[in-house]
């Protein structure tokens, strides 16, 4: 064997690590907890077709908004709205030209029992429930959204004392399927798999009723610099994370 050898291999070795080190990069991303089995499908995928690991918070969009503005180390934002998205965008949070619309998310009228929840929502207005779960309004844009809805159908007040909030969307659903309240709204994505409701029984609540839930991303001032950053965005504009996307209820 030539004296060359075992040199040539370890330079190209370490060529290959360096190469290998400058593409594999982690990305930290604050993700609206309705989206929090999509992505979870997303990021498998996503880190094999590009090598680049995702790794994700999960919460309300509106208490991510107050982490990302006292510093919080994130570097995209996957709201579940379009407005908090844009409030950072016009306040120098976000690089510039990097928001988009990644999801347009469906409410849902839920109960964890089979047959408790007709198809058109009718058991709301009956109102023999003792209580109905909702994420909180003031952070949570699906809680929002159930507001609306009971504004819309003028029910608020007849369910005002029934309400119980929790803190996300991902609280609410806990509520219902724990059993601590008979039906809730929740996003359609924590219920829907392929085409179907997979657990329990619901309505699919007409976006007639409320404000489009139009979920925007962008990148943060903190991953500008980050190869992965970019990978992801451009990774959830591609079809095989619309294919993801589309098979949890959500419109593209």
């Amino acid at each position: 064997m030539s004296k060359c050898a075992p040199r040539f291999a370890l330079a190209a070795l370490a060529a290959f690590m360096t190469v290998n080190s400058a593409w594999a990069d982690e990305v930290q991303v604050a993700v609206a907890a309705n989206f929090t089995a999509p992505i979870q499908a997303i990021a498998k995928d996503f880190e094999k077709d590009t090598g680049h690991k995702l790794v994700a918070a999960y919460g309300a969009t509106g208490q991510f908004y107050a982490q990302i503005k006292n510093g919080a180390p994130f570097e995209v934002f996957l709201a579940a709205d379009d407005t908090t998205p844009a409030k950072l965008e016009s306040e120098g949070d976000s690089v510039k030209g990097s928001r988009f619309t990644y999801a347009v998310g469906t409410l849902a009228l839920w109960s964890a029992k089979e047959g408790y929840v007709d198809a058109k929502g009718e058991v709301l207005k009956q109102n023999q429930f003792k209580h109905l779960s909702i994420a909180n309004p003031k952070a949570a844009p699906y809680g929002l959204a159930a507001t609306q809805v009971l504004d819309k159908l003028k029910l608020t007040e007849a369910t005002k004392a029934k309400i119980v909030e929790g803190q996300n969307i991902t609280q609410a659903y806990q509520f219902v399927s724990t059993g601590n309240a008979e039906l809730g709204f929740v996003a359609l994505s924590q219920i829907y798999k392929d085409g179907k409701v997979s657990q329990g029984s619901a309505w699919i609540v007409p976006a007639s009723l409320h404000e489009p839930i139009k979920q925007d991303a962008l990148i943060l001032n903190k991953g500008k610099d980050n190869p992965a950053a970019k990978a992801l965005v451009d990774y959830l504009k591609g079809p095989k994370a619309a294919a993801v996307i589309k098979s949890y209820g959500y419109e593209i």
